[in-house]
């Protein structure tokens, strides 16, 4: 089982060093795909030296600023590419820990076809944060829950592990999301299509170092998204009884 994981980053050039270190001290990962946003701190070439030292780094460049959405869909292409059965999403800022990926792997054999690292599961939570954030973090996944009907517990984390044939198998140029809504819609086009969530408990910890990239802006969009997904969940139920009644 070879397995990819993909960092999007943009000026994280304090936290990928130590970072890289320990997912490529990792035994169970074969690569380490950063995909940088041209970041004006150098974050990109400093991959780059990195990727020169040891040959498991590989370094997607982009020419700005396009969206977390996009920055995943060209790690998840470069890691098929590149012959990964798994592909795990996180954090470059250590919110996400390395510690949490053999758990991850281990939850996939279970078998699932998703494992999430969550917050919202017996054993996972949040570290350094203020009442506010907790409450719209946990705000915004029991709306996003309720409104889709999402059966897992954290619906925004984008610490996640994929099994190949998902990512093969959902029309990734379709999803319309690109900031941190696409975790949301991405979330959802995999349950519509059938695939097995399961979640392992992680402690996110707030960055420490480096400036946090979600804007007011973006939840507005996540909010957004959230409704347009619940309209489409709504016209597929509408359209079941219309279906079944044509079958007789």
């Amino acid at each position: 089982m070879r397995v990819a994981v993909i960092i999007p980053t943009y000026n994280e050039r304090e936290n990928l060093p130590p970072l890289a270190g320990e997912i490529l001290a990792l035994e169970q990962v074969d690569h380490l795909i950063v995909v940088d946003d041209n970041s004006p701190d150098g974050t990109g070439e400093l991959a780059d030296e990195l990727a020169e030292r040891d040959p498991r780094v590989v370094v997607v460049h982009r020419p700005g600023k396009q969206g977390l959405g996009r920055a995943y869909v060209a790690g998840f292409r470069r890691a098929m590419e590149l012959g990964a059965d798994v592909i795990i999403t996180m954090d470059a800022d250590f919110s996400h820990h390395p510690r949490y990926i053999p758990a991850m792997l281990e939850k996939l054999a279970t078998p699932c076809d998703i494992v999430i690292g969550s917050r919202y599961v017996p054993g996972g939570g949040t570290r350094h944060w203020g009442f506010d954030r907790q409450f719209l973090s946990a705000g915004a996944n029991m709306v996003a829950r309720l409104s889709l009907g999402l059966r897992a517990h954290d619906c925004t984390a984008g610490f996640r592990a994929y099994r190949r044939q998902v990512l093969e198998s959902i029309p990734l140029d379709n999803i319309r999301s690109n900031g941190y809504s696409f975790l949301v819609e991405m979330l959802y086009r995999c349950q519509q299509a059938g695939f097995r969530v399961g979640e392992v408990p992680i402690i996110f910890e707030d960055r420490q170092r480096g400036q946090s990239k979600i804007s007011r802006e973006e939840i507005y969009k996540a909010m957004l998204t959230v409704f347009r997904l619940a309209l489409d969940r709504l016209s597929r139920i509408w359209r079941r009884p219309a279906v079944r009644g044509s079958a007789r």
